[in-house]
C-alpha cells in the first residue's frame, strides 16, 4: 500500500489513481475515503455528482503544496499554476494533518 508523506512522515495510506479512467471516476460513487487519492496526473478537479465534502491539495511536479481548499459537493477546485498532481481527502483531514501550501508532499510505495 502506498503512502502518502510530508518530509519523511507519514499522512496517510494513499490510493493512486494513474491511469485516465481512474483519475476521470475520483471518488465519484463513493460515500467517503479513508487515507487519501492522488490522482496524476492532474491540473484540476470538481465535485459534480460527489456525495461528500473533500480537502484537495494542488501539488507542483517536485511535490509542494501550490494551494488547498475544501470542496462541497458540485464546486470546481480553484486552479494553480504549476500543478502537476492532486491529492484528495475526506473533508477535516487537512487541518488534523496540518497540511498547508508550501509543504511538500511524497508517495511511497
Amino acid at each position: 500500500m502506498p503512502w502518502l508523506l510530508r518530509d519523511g512522515d507519514v499522512l496517510a495510506t494513499a490510493e493512486i489513481a494513474a491511469d485516465r479512467r481512474s483519475r476521470r471516476r475520483g471518488l465519484l460513487g463513493r460515500d467517503g475515503i479513508d487515507g487519501a487519492l492522488v490522482l496524476r496526473p492532474c491540473r484540476h478537479v470538481h465535485t459534480v455528482g460527489m456525495r461528500f465534502r473533500i480537502d484537495v491539495a494542488l501539488v507542483a511536479q517536485d511535490g509542494e503544496v501550490l494551494k488547498t481548499s475544501s470542496l462541497r459537493p458540485w464546486r470546481l477546485a480553484p486552479i494553480a499554476r504549476g500543478c502537476s498532481w492532486v491529492v484528495e481527502a475526506q473533508f477535516g483531514a487537512f487541518e488534523r494533518w496540518s497540511l498547508k501550501p508550501g509543504d511538500v508532499l511524497e508517495v511511497k510505495e
